[in-house]
């Protein structure tokens, strides 16, 4: 589908939800505008494209949103899936170096950024089980047939189920930072003493969905975002201009949007943390030898410890655990280099057939690099959180040796 008849379906789906829009200063057409920005500071050429999944979810037709670069390459491909609140632009520190040996196909997933936002089911299991079907979909559209998938936390715990029920799609799994894996602790109220206060916000703000209050902002929405996430728009200082503008810009558009995906998501979520239907406790489900690899940053309040408890599950499979210091949840955009490293390690290794030199069992979080525990809040849940990052350059030492090895 061209960008062009593309242009025209956004045009379509703007008439929608216009009432909504004309308090929140927001459109399809400024997110698109705010998407090519970012993707602007490519090196790279890229092609969008939308991608007809047909009646996935709900009984009109759906669309996912999807760029792709170096389609020409024999290599194996990458699919890359974002995490909550975000989209295919966030990829841009990311995008030219991954893309360099292999094709990239990235989406937009269903209910998020420029794909369609249809209207989920309120079963968790069913939701789930949809955003897995367009999936599914999606790559039969584009004859992937089988590929290395990488997701970052809603798309991590996205990539492992997609993993689970099409084992033969998946050459290797990568999961960065992924969201939904440990199980809700049975002392949560004993082992988080919040004051009533806090209780009872979160008390009130537990049925809303997790950023209304960025459509509840209306026209003060964009300052909102500028304001609460600067350590989010340094992250890509490096690379973008005006970033203090241009990251909460897009997110912003990303966001302000009719909240398909993210109601999808509250159906998924118990409390604000943690899935209702983990994915520790079904990734013995998982085929046997698949290789995965799990990478989180040092500084996230995602909990590392899943990935360990899935490489002492999965002794007869290769299970990687990687840590890269100085990191936190957006991992890739953190240490952009080391992560990019570590993922064209893996595809190399995936086009000669063999599989990377496993990483020293990593030790666990410590009270100096932890800033807290998974799941303990909204602001802790959602990708678009502050991550207190430091911003010196610490780098994981034994990482890079792992993401350099030398190929045999």
């Amino acid at each position: 589908m061209t960008e062009e008849i593309g242009f025209e379906l956004e045009r379509q789906r703007e008439s929608w939800f216009g009432s909504w829009l004309r308090w929140c200063p927001t459109s399809l057409s400024l997110l698109r505008e705010a998407e090519k920005t970012l993707l602007s500071n490519l090196k790279s050429s890229y092609r969008g494209q939308y991608v007809n999944v047909g009646c996935a979810v709900g009984n009109a037709e759906s669309h996912i949103w999807t760029i792709s670069l170096n389609r020409d390459s024999k290599n194996v491909p990458l699919v890359l899936l974002h995490g909550f609140g975000s989209g295919v632009g966030l990829w841009c520190l990311n995008l030219d170096s991954l893309s360099a040996d292999r094709p990239v196909y990235a989406m937009d997933i269903i209910g998020f950024g420029r794909s369609s936002r249809p209207s989920f089911t309120k079963d968790p299991l069913e939701a789930e089980r949809e955003f897995i079907t367009t999936i599914e979909l999606w790559q039969e559209k584009l004859a992937l047939d089988k590929f290395i998938l990488l997701g970052h936390s809603f798309g991590g715990f996205l990539a492992a189920s997609y993993a689970i029920k099409h084992p033969e799609r998946i050459h290797h799994l990568i999961l960065a930072d992924p969201w939904g894996f440990p199980e809700r602790p049975l002392d949560v109220a004993e082992r988080y003493k919040f004051p009533f206060w806090v209780k009872a916000i979160g008390a009130v703000l537990q049925p809303f969905n997790p950023l209304f209050i960025v459509r509840t902002a209306g026209p003060w929405g964009p300052k909102l975002l500028q304001k609460a996430r600067p350590d989010l728009s340094r992250k890509f200082s490096g690379m973008v201009a005006d970033t203090e503008e241009v990251i909460p810009n897009y997110l912003y558009h990303c966001n302000a949007q009719n909240p398909s995906g993210e109601s999808a998501f509250h159906t998924l979520m118990a409390g604000f943390g943690w899935a209702k239907y983990p994915m520790i406790q079904r990734i013995d489900s998982l085929r046997k030898g698949m290789p995965m690899t799990l990478i989180y940053g040092s500084r996230s309040w995602v909990d590392h410890d899943p990935g360990f408890q899935i490489k002492y599950m999965r002794k007869d499979s290769y299970v990687d655990v990687q840590v890269i210091l100085g990191a936190g949840h957006h991992v890739y955009a953190d240490r952009a280099e080391v992560f990019n490293n570590l993922v064209n390690n893996i595809g190399k290794h995936v086009d000669n057939g063999t599989l990377p030199k496993l990483n020293p069992d990593a030790p666990r979080r410590n009270s100096e690099d932890s800033h807290g525990d998974a799941g303990v809040t909204l602001i802790n849940m959602i990708n678009v959180r502050n991550d207190d990052i430091r911003d010196e350059s610490t780098v994981q030492a034994d990482t890079n040796v792992s993401a350099e090895e030398d190929l045999d």
